[in-house]
């Protein structure tokens, strides 16, 4: 008997919700980030990103000297194998003075988390199955990236990291060392993300390395030392289609040095002070790259200053970039307005199409978790956050309100710091919120 052939459902088309889009104001700032990412998954030991200068390796080394303020960033997941279910790889980061005197290396701000913590001393953060949206608490966070991004965007400061190092020249100085371990987990799988705000006084070098110790041991200094001289590289992953080619885009993960920290943004409509509650329904983009940068022509992605070949040429999901948007809204009609503050996850495309498309029906796929951080709400006197879970194509969820009298100004300050473990892009969207009718006179006091 011939099997009965079920013909597919067919894809719910999406929704066109018609509206402006506009792009981002403002730039990202010229401070350099270390953007540690690939390989995402470390399958051995060796230099995962180094700016140490070493004839001997170039190929090891970007030779690029950091001075001043700068950051880092690094993301990285280890699988242990059946033969070895107790095994450990670990971060290291260590930096070195460029030139003969010691140099300061202060800590702004950080933070770090392991997906699991198999000891209970590490800080965790388990991809958890959260609501859509939550009131941030301060304890609220679905896997690492998450939790590293909403410590930082909250002001928290993380009691396991120095809060300086003195570097003395000559050789390098461990400035961390932190295990991935997957011992006693199901699957033997675990990753870890580490954000660092620094402030150098002088000029250094500085590496991520990736090392086995002895058994559940760290290694020591001197293997550090080695594999730092070594010039073996951990091996690399997913090389990208080539900037400008034609095809299936593939954007790969970044190895090396951006160019940019934060976003400064001051909303507006042109050639105006403030930005009018008529221009509602209005988004602007949020982490926009190329082929998707949702007709606005923007592409948000920082640039690199130097990187590894067969490694991202761009800092495409802007991993570890603090946004921070003030929009300053006046009501210059005779009547009351009210808009709804949202952050959404609107379907990518690079063309205009009207205004922005969301899916039909819920898709499995999470495009987003993190914290985003407001003020200027209806009765909020003090700023307010909000944890976040979308997935594709999600509208919303509302975030808050701003309702205005006539004539009103007040401004809307808006922060996030875009996490690792996010699929970008996203949107800022302000929405008109639909007024009550008066009454009818008869019904009137």
């Amino acid at each position: 008997m011939l099997p009965v052939l079920l013909a597919a459902s067919p894809q719910a088309a999406p929704i066109l919700r018609p509206q402006q889009i506009r792009p981002l104001p403002g730039s990202l700032d010229a401070v350099l980030m270390l953007n540690d990412n690939n390989p995402e998954l470390i399958s051995g030991p060796g230099i995962l990103l180094s700016t140490f200068a070493d004839p001997r390796h170039r190929d090891a080394h970007l030779d690029l000297p950091l001075n001043g303020r700068f950051d880092l960033f690094s993301h990285h997941v280890y699988a242990g194998t059946p033969e070895q279910p107790d095994s450990t790889i670990w971060l290291a980061v260590v930096a070195q003075p460029r030139g003969e005197q010691a140099v300061e290396l202060s800590l702004l701000s950080g933070s770090t988390a392991l997906s699991q913590s198999t000891d209970g001393r590490e800080p965790q953060a388990p991809f958890l199955p959260l609501p859509e949206r939550m009131r941030q608490d301060g304890f609220t966070y679905a896997g690492p990236g998450s939790r590293v991004a909403t410590e930082l965007l909250l002001r928290q400061r993380n009691p396991n990291l120095p809060k300086r190092w003195t570097l003395r020249p000559g050789s390098p100085t461990t400035l961390l060392l932190l295990p991935i371990p997957v011992q006693g987990l199901d699957p033997l799988l675990n990753g870890r993300n580490l954000q660092l705000r620094l402030q150098a006084s002088g000029a250094i070098s500085v590496a991520t390395l990736a090392a086995f110790g002895n058994g559940n041991e760290p290694p020591n200094q001197q293997a550090l030392a080695q594999i730092l001289s070594s010039g073996e590289l951990s091996p690399k992953e997913h090389k990208p289609t080539p900037r400008g080619a034609r095809g299936r885009m593939v954007y790969s993960r970044v190895s090396g040095v951006q160019i940019g920290s934060t976003w400064s943004a001051t909303v507006s409509d042109p050639g105006k002070s403030c930005l009018s509650t008529t221009s509602a329904p209005i988004s602007w983009p949020i982490a926009s790259l190329e082929r998707g940068r949702l007709g606005t022509g923007q592409v948000q992605t920082a640039e690199l200053k130097a990187h590894y070949p067969g490694t991202a040429w761009a800092a495409h999901g802007n991993y570890g970039v603090a946004y921070d948007i003030r929009i300053p809204l006046c009501n210059r009609s005779k009547s009351p307005a009210a808009l709804a503050v949202a952050l959404e996850s609107p379907l990518k495309t690079d063309q205009a199409v009207g205004g922005l498309q969301f899916n039909s029906s819920p898709s499995r796929s999470v495009m987003f978790r993190g914290t985003v951080e407001l003020n200027g709400l209806d009765g909020q006197p003090s700023r307010q956050s909000f944890h976040l879970v979308q997935r594709a194509g999600q509208q919303g969820p509302e975030l808050g309100r701003i309702s205005l009298t006539p004539g009103e100004t007040r401004e809307l300050r808006v922060r996030l710091i875009y996490p690792a473990d996010a699929t970008p892009p996203q949107v800022l969207s302000l929405l008109p919120v639909k007024q009550s009718p008066a009454p009818p006179d008869s019904l009137q006091p």
